[in-house]
C-alpha cells in the first residue's frame, strides 16, 4: 500500500487545537486506503488511539527527515525552510494543506507586536506559502472562497499557464476543497463530565449558550458577553460558557479582555463562565450536548472573509444550533439552511435578539437540518479528493515544475521586464504605438 506521512504543525493527543485535530482525522480517513504515519509536535499527553503517531521537536525537526525519505506521499501545511527543502528533494507526492489563511492570520495575530517583527514574520509566511505552491503536486483548502484566493495567488506567481490549464482546465486535480470534517457517529450522552459538572453553580433549568472554542484576538468575545448582559435582563436563567482558553500571547490577551468586560458588567461567574483549559477532544461531545445553543462572534477583516470556523462544525455534529456573526463561509450556511441565526458584527443588541430567537425555538426545531449538514461533512466524504490523490497510480507533476524552473522564472522575469521596458521606451520615442498587433 501507499506509505503516507501526515505532518501536524501542532500536538496530537487528548487535548488538541484545530491543526492537530485536522491532521489526526485526515490520517484516520486515509487509513483504509494507505499505510499512514502521523508526525506531530511532541506532547505531554497520550496520543489518541488507532493511529501511529511519531513525535518531533517543533524547532529541531530532524526527526522528520527519515519519515520524509520513506514516504510515497506527504500531507502537511506549508513548512519552514529546512523542512521544506527536505520535502522538495524527496520522491514523495506532496499535498500541501492550505485550509488556514495564515498570511492574514499572522497580520491579525501580531497586531500588537512591533512593526519590524510583524512585517518580517508576515513576509516569511507569504514566502512559505508561495514556496509550497511551487513545490506541491496538489493543494487542498477548506472552501470555494479559499480556493479562489489561492488560485489568484497561483496566477500571480505565474503557476497557471497553458501546460497546466490544458492538462485540467478546472484545476480540480491541482487544488480542491477538503473542508474540516465530522465523525461518522454523533456524540453520545454520559460518556464524559459536561458543563454543569465543571460549573456546578449552573442550575438544571438554566439555558446554556456555549462558546465552543478558544478566544483569539481575531474573534470578539466582548460582544458575546455584552449580548448576554442584555439578554439576562429578559431571561435571567441564561448562562454563557467559554469552553477553552489559551496561554498563547494574543489569545491570552483576548481572554483577559473578555473577562474584564464580564467583570465590569457584574456577570463574571454568575452569567458568564470561563473554562481555564482545553476540553479533551473525546469529551467535547458532552459539552455540546448539554448546551442549548452556541455562539461565535468575530470582527470583519480579511482573516474573517477567508476563514472556515471549524469549531462550528462540531455544533452541526451535536445538533446544536449556532448564533454567529455574518461574514464568513459557515455563517452564510447557517443563515441559508436555518442552522441557527446570524447578526451583524459588534452589535450586542442584534446578537442578543438572535440568541433569544434560537433559544425560544429550542434545539429540536433545528435538529433535522443540522443532521443533514453534518452528514455532508463526514470525514470520509470530505477527504475523498485527498484519498484520490495519494492513491493515484500516475506519477505526480509539480505545479511549479521544480527548483530549477522557479529560479529560471525569477531570472527570466527580470530579463523580460527589462527587455520590455527598453523596447517599449524605444517604440514610444519613435512614435510607434500600435505594435505589437495580435
Amino acid at each position: 500500500m501507499t506509505r503516507v506521512l501526515v505532518i501536524s504543525n501542532d500536538t496530537v493527543g487528548e487535548q488538541m487545537a484545530g491543526a492537530g485535530i485536522r491532521a489526526y482525522e485526515l490520517a484516520r480517513a486515509l487509513q483504509p486506503h494507505a499505510t499512514v504515519t502521523l508526525a506531530a509536535v511532541r506532547s505531554p499527553h497520550r496520543p489518541p488511539p488507532g493511529i501511529d503517531v511519531r513525535p518531533y521537536h517543533p524547532i529541531d525537526q530532524r526527526a522528520l527527515r527519515p519519515l520524509i525519505a520513506e514516504a510515497d506521499a506527504i500531507v502537511c501545511q506549508p513548512q519552514w525552510a529546512v523542512t521544506a527543502s527536505w520535502l522538495r528533494h524527496s520522491r514523495a507526492r506532496l499535498v500541501f494543506d492550505v485550509y488556514n489563511p495564515e498570511p492574514f492570520e499572522t497580520l491579525e495575530f501580531l497586531r500588537e507586536r512591533s512593526r519590524l517583527l510583524r512585517s518580517t514574520l508576515h513576509t516569511l509566511t507569504v514566502d512559505r506559502y508561495l514556496g509550497a505552491f511551487h513545490d506541491a503536486h496538489h493543494l487542498m483548502c477548506s472552501s470555494g472562497k479559499q480556493r479562489d484566493l489561492w488560485l489568484g495567488a497561483m496566477l500571480a506567481e505565474r503557476l497557471i499557464g497553458p501546460e497546466l490549464y490544458d492538462r485540467d482546465p478546472s484545476l480540480l486535480s491541482v487544488i480542491d476543497t477538503v473542508p474540516f470534517g465530522l465523525p461518522a457517529l454523533p456524540p453520545m450522552p454520559g460518556g464524559h463530565p459536561g458543563i454543569r459538572a465543571r460549573f456546578p453553580q449552573i442550575g438544571a433549568d438554566d439555558e446554556i449558550v456555549l462558546w465552543n472554542g478558544g478566544l483569539w484576538n481575531w474573534l470578539d468575545g466582548p460582544t458575546a458577553v455584552r449580548a448576554i448582559d442584555l439578554l439576562a435582563r429578559r431571561r435571567p436563567g441564561v448562562r454563557l460558557v467559554f469552553m477553552g482558553a489559551s496561554a498563547v500571547g494574543p489569545a491570552k490577551a483576548a481572554t483577559e479582555a473578555t473577562r474584564r468586560v464580564a467583570a465590569e458588567l457584574g456577570r463574571f461567574d454568575e452569567h458568564v463562565f470561563f473554562n481555564s483549559e482545553w476540553v479533551p477532544y473525546a469529551a467535547r461531545g458532552s459539552w455540546l450536548l448539554e448546551a442549548d445553543c452556541s455562539v461565535s462572534t468575530h470582527v470583519e477583516h480579511l482573516e474573517t472573509r477567508f476563514a472556515f470556523r471549524t469549531r462550528l462544525l462540531d455544533c452541526f455534529w451535536a445538533g446544536l444550533p449556532v448564533v454567529c456573526t455574518r461574514g464568513d463561509d459557515l455563517s452564510e450556511r447557517v443563515e441559508r439552511d436555518d442552522l441557527g441565526a446570524t447578526a451583524a458584527q459588534r452589535d450586542p443588541e442584534a446578537l442578543a435578539a438572535a440568541l433569544e430567537r434560537v433559544l425560544e425555538r429550542g434545539r429540536a426545531a433545528f435538529a433535522p437540518q443540522l443532521a443533514a449538514t453534518a452528514e455532508e461533512f463526514r470525514w470520509s466524504r470530505v477527504a475523498e479528493p485527498l484519498v484520490r490523490w495519494v492513491t493515484a497510480p500516475e506519477p505526480p507533476v509539480r505545479i511549479g515544475g521544480g527548483t530549477r524552473e522557479r529560479l529560471a522564472w525569477r531570472a527570466g522575469h527580470r530579463l523580460r521586464s527589462g527587455s520590455y521596458r527598453t523596447a517599449r521606451s524605444t517604440l514610444n520615442a519613435l512614435g510607434i504605438r500600435d505594435w505589437p498587433k495580435l
